[in-house]
């Protein structure tokens, strides 16, 4: 089961618990997690269901590669995080 943790800046706008599933790719994953909290896709994915520029994931402490498609691998036991990305000086 892979787990998708989503970071404290991002639950200040939408209730978005830690999410554990059996997906195989990003993508499910974070279908699964829209599945139980249907207001977190807006707050990921834009209107083509992209990855939004202001939204980084790491998966396994790597940043995802494919940004659009969602298709990067998850094995047993992934560990998902999904966090805004900051900006400004």
């Amino acid at each position: 089961m892979a787990l998708i943790e989503f970071t404290p800046q991002l639950r200040r706008f939408v209730d978005a618990p830690s999410c554990e599933c059996e997906a195989a790719t990003l993508r499910e994953a974070l279908d699964a997690a829209f599945a139980e909290q249907p207001r977190l896709r807006g707050y990921i994915l834009d209107e083509q269901g992209h990855l939004r520029v202001n939204v980084v994931v790491f998966i396994d402490g790597q940043r995802a590669r494919d940004l659009r498609g969602l298709s990067d691998p998850l094995r047993a036991g992934s560990r998902i995080h999904v966090l805004q990305a900051l900006s400004g000086g």
